[in-house]
């Protein structure tokens, strides 16, 4: 395993193009592969906060990250179910591996409601050939979390971008950085900036105790030229009934789906490992009945967050075909309803798994907090009571939730 210390090391540019998947069931096949791969080393990445190049750069060149991208523009344009099925099983073997695609997805599917048809043909040809998409969307220094202060200007070659943003999920990884800008009239942009354009850096300052190599630091731009097809609207996205919202938020809960049903299959192994409580009257812990309550309690919630995941990637496709306020706000629900549970059964199936291992599931070696850690810190992008709030002002009073990529 290849570390670098200095993000300069790596060079983004991949040496041939990535392999294209023609349909569901090819997709689905390579993600077992993966997975299994992945799963080597991804203790130690995340206790050393090793940043997964190499494992990116795989994870992209086959052909995984270009699977939402449309048929008429060469792509497999895969099920939204079976895309949260890749999410979260990747995201069981490694947290910060599943994450990093997110906000990829997020800005493919910005660019497929709102940018022009040149726009597209050049984007997803990047994309289906192995280019990754990072983002530079939330800012850390502004009053409220909605702000943004990250300017575009418009000059004589294009657009220059001023500002600094935090959270850039991905971007370390990434060959263009998809970045929320607004205008003198605030009106609101994605700009598809380059990795390396001049003017550019990243700072890999991100120190949450979870999620530890999802790249998400720093990204500073100045005075960033940026051409001027590279640039789609981005608020049309919220104000005229669009999948964008729901869509990015059912990945967030296939990433804590996964990490919930990693957590209770290490759970099952870990109790077949520990001692029986002197109380219990039993020779193995596998027959302690308190110990097979507590497990009959997590595969029942693991499998009611798997059932609402389903539903929610439905809702979604259902609503493809001819989006309206109506099966929008039904998708919007449904994908609420899933984030709200899986928030609680990650941190639920992690916690567990530790109380169930015993005092060894403590063991810095087994890295058994990790997935405990990756649930906390992730569930934090969303504050599940607000969505508990919307789907009951829906049910009673009929309200609308608001379109947004945070509900």
């Amino acid at each position: 395993m290849t570390t670098y210390q200095n993000l300069n090391q790596f060079n983004v540019q991949s040496s041939k193009p990535a392999h294209i998947i023609q349909n569901d069931a090819e997709a689905l096949e390579i993600v077992q592969q993966l997975a299994h791969q992945f799963k080597n080393h991804a203790i130690q990445r995340d206790a050393e906060r090793i940043l997964p190049f190499e494992e990116v750069e795989a994870f992209s060149q086959s052909g995984l990250w270009a699977i939402t991208v449309p048929k008429e523009y060469g792509g497999t344009d895969v099920s939204t179910q079976t895309l949260t099925q890749i999410i979260a099983l990747i995201s069981g073997v490694d947290g910060s591996l599943g994450q990093i695609p997110q906000n990829h997805f997020y800005a493919l599917e910005v660019l497929r409601n709102n940018g022009s048809k040149d726009q597209k043909q050049k984007i997803y040809a990047e994309v289906l050939a192995g280019a990754r998409l990072g983002n530079a969307l939330a800012e850390f220094k502004t009053k409220a979390a909605h702000i943004r202060q990250t300017i575009i200007k418009k000059s004589e070659q294009g657009y220059i971008v001023n500002g600094e943003k935090f959270y850039c999920t991905g971007s370390i990884f990434a060959h263009r950085i998809p970045t929320l800008v607004k205008d003198e009239n605030n009106r609101e942009f994605l700009a598809f900036i380059p990795r390396h354009s001049e003017g550019l850096s990243i700072k890999n300052d991100w120190t949450g105790f979870g999620q530890k190599t999802t790249g998400s630091g720093t990204v500073k731009f100045e005075n960033v030229h940026v051409d001027e097809d590279d640039v789609i609207p981005f608020d049309i996205a919220f104000s005229q009934p669009t999948l964008v919202g729901p869509f990015a938020q059912v990945i967030h809960a296939a990433i804590e789906t996964g990490i919930a049903r990693a957590a209770f299959e290490e759970t099952l192994e870990r109790i077949r490992l520990a001692r029986p409580w002197i109380d219990s009257g039993v020779e193995s812990s596998t027959q302690d009945p308190l110990t097979l309550f507590e497990l009959g309690r997590i595969i029942t919630d693991v499998r009611a967050t798997e059932v609402l995941l389903k539903q929610a990637a439905r809702s979604i496709e259902a609503a493809k075909p001819l989006p309206n306020a109506e099966n929008i706000a039904k998708a919007s629900i449904d994908v609420a309803k899933v984030r709200a549970l899986s928030t609680e059964v990650a941190l639920k199936a992690s916690s567990k798994l530790i109380e169930l291992a015993g005092s060894r599931g403590s063991q810095r070696v087994d890295g058994l907090d990790r997935f405990w850690r990756n649930a906390r810190t992730h569930t934090l992008h969303d504050a599940a009571r607000w969505k508990y709030y919307f789907i009951g002002n829906y049910s009673l009073n009929g309200i609308i939730p608001p379109r947004r990529g945070t509900l």
